[in-house]
């Protein structure tokens, strides 16, 4: 049965007039009005491209953390490698103090404290290796002032110029850095010394 109260849907569909109504097509609210697609495009490609920053960052940030957590790792002993450098000084100072000659003729007890001496300084050497400071003797090397301090100069026409021909101090590296530089005698007067080549993949 039809509701009286309700208006009839042919006449809802004619204006007053009596001319037929045209009805405009239903919009979503959320359907994109016109021109608003160029604009959506250019949204997205800003967003792509800050994501995209974003993540670059991000991936400088680990790599930068990881590198600095790696120097921690090997550099960060070194003041306390530096400490140590003193004993392992003084540990050769003790074995220079006697010469070879002297050691062939001490007796038993003499001998027996220089061969301690020596077993203490190796031992130490290999701790402060495993910890990633190495020693370097530069004797017979081209000098290099990178890794090296020239004390003074020896007169000798034998070897290149410019030639360690004496070291007075061991040097020290630690990772890839110089610890401590060698101290050394340097040659005048011979031949001009050829290029070094990389010094330090050594001993």
């Amino acid at each position: 049965m039809t509701d009286p109260n309700r208006p009839n849907d042919d006449a809802a569909k004619t204006a007053p007039t009596g001319e037929p109504v045209v009805s405009k097509p239903y919009i979503m609210p959320d359907d994109p009005e016109e021109g608003s697609v160029e604009a959506l495009t250019k949204e997205l490609a800003e967003a792509r491209d800050k994501t995209l920053r974003t993540l670059a960052e991000m991936e400088n940030l680990r790599q930068r953390t990881r590198r600095e957590v790696a120097d921690a790792k090997t550099y960060g002993i070194t003041g306390f490698a530096r400490d140590i450098l003193d004993i392992a000084d003084n540990l050769q100072r003790a074995l220079d103090a006697l010469p070879a000659e002297a050691r062939e003729t001490a007796d038993a007890g003499i001998k027996a404290f220089m061969e301690g001496v020596e077993l203490t300084e190796r031992s130490l050497l290999n701790t402060l290796e495993k910890n990633g400071v190495k020693k370097f003797d530069p004797a017979g090397q081209k000098f290099d002032p990178n890794f090296q301090q020239a004390m003074y100069e020896v007169p000798d026409a034998s070897v290149p110029s410019g030639t360690v021909v004496q070291v007075v101090q061991a040097g020290f590296m630690i990772g890839e850095r110089v610890l401590r530089p060698a101290l050394v005698g340097v040659s005048k007067g011979g031949a001009k010394a050829a290029p070094a080549g990389t010094p330090y993949e050594q001993n």
